[in-house]
């Protein structure tokens, strides 16, 4: 049912179509230049008493905002691939645990909404079922709380650093035809440079974005232009120049065509989020509000969503290892 293209990616002959998504986020997120993309924008804890419980909240709204749109029930989906940044995942099961789907919990840190559409349309191609639910979330509070400082600490954040971004997105992938279609993936490899400085993840991230995307091209048999965007994750303003370098050392000029979703949830100049945004949450309510609903208007035929993770933990890190990144591309095509 799916066709295997060179060494990393697959096609599919059986097209998975992207029916509908949702994004929810929070306050800043709504504030920025996508706010009144987004379908729904909340405090940072809507209504709940945690943040923890505010994420898991998010991803319940996302999911059952998609749902609705297709006037799917969730009796109808098949699996949910679903993931965060927490330990355990345990905003993903707290969010999705009354919707009693049966569920593969992910971890592919800033990259889960990739893995988790990669997933979900290999699972819908090979028939396994007739629709498939990819979700995922990030939250300031809870990202800052695990993997830096307290925010009472008031620490100063270096100008390299991310602004997580609170927000959760939900997609459903299935046979019934809609204006997107999934035609491929390229699943990404871990690459390591050995750089250990966590405040920097677009450094860390974009070696994998570069290998991802040069694979994708490779596997294919295309050239960069066929693409109308080319659409990371969260490299931010130095992940994405670094990202060009890389790839204008392959011959490769991504520039023209490249846009980063670190860079376009938030205004730079005026929210102080420094080299951007980032988070699960951050490539998939851009992907679900903004680079969406262009691909269905057929402004853009073609795109290569490569969302990106820094492969880390508060342990790796605070043993002083290195910060690994990894990639995932989606075909994703006007139908």
């Amino acid at each position: 049912m799916q066709k295997t293209k060179g060494a990393q990616s697959l096609s599919f002959t059986e097209t998975p179509y992207l029916i509908s998504s949702g994004s929810v986020v929070g306050k800043k997120e709504g504030e920025g230049p996508l706010g009144n993309l987004f379908d729904m924008v909340g405090d940072n804890l809507f209504g709940a008493k945690t943040w923890e419980e505010a994420e898991g909240t998010m991803q319940s709204e996302a999911c059952i905002l998609t749902l609705g749109k297709a006037h799917v029930s969730a009796e109808q989906v098949r699996y949910l691939y679903g993931g965060d940044l927490l330990r355990q995942g345990i905003a993903t099961s707290m969010g999705v645990e009354k919707l009693q789907i049966p569920m593969f919990g992910l971890f592919g840190a800033c990259s889960t909404s990739g893995e988790a559409l990669a997933l979900a349309s290999m699972a819908v191609a090979a028939g396994y079922g007739e629709y498939m639910l990819a979700v995922t979330s990030s939250h300031f509070g809870t990202a800052e709380k695990e993997f830096r400082f307290p925010l009472s600490y008031a620490n100063q954040r270096p100008l390299s650093a991310h602004w997580t971004v609170t927000g959760s997105a939900a997609f459903l992938v299935g046979r019934k035809k809609s204006p997107v279609k999934i035609t491929g993936v390229t699943v990404g490899k871990i690459i390591d440079y050995g750089l250990k400085d966590s405040q920097n993840m677009g450094a860390c991230m974009a070696p994998a974005a570069a290998d991802t995307i040069m694979q994708n091209l490779e596997d294919f048999g295309r050239s960069i232009e066929e693409y109308d965007r080319v659409v990371t994750g969260d490299l931010g303003y130095v992940g994405k120049s670094i990202l060009v370098d890389l790839m204008r050392e392959k011959g490769v000029d991504i520039e023209k065509n490249h846009i980063d979703c670190g860079m376009t949830i938030f205004d730079q100049k005026t929210q102080d989020t420094h080299s951007g945004g980032s988070g699960c949450g951050c490539a998939a309510v851009t992907l679900s509000s903004y680079i969406l609903p262009k691909i269905a208007g057929g402004e853009w035929k073609k795109v290569l969503f490569v969302p990106t993770g820094a492969l880390m933990s508060t342990v790796s890190y605070n043993e002083g290892s290195s910060v690994p990144g990894i990639a995932h591309g989606i075909v994703l095509e006007t139908a």
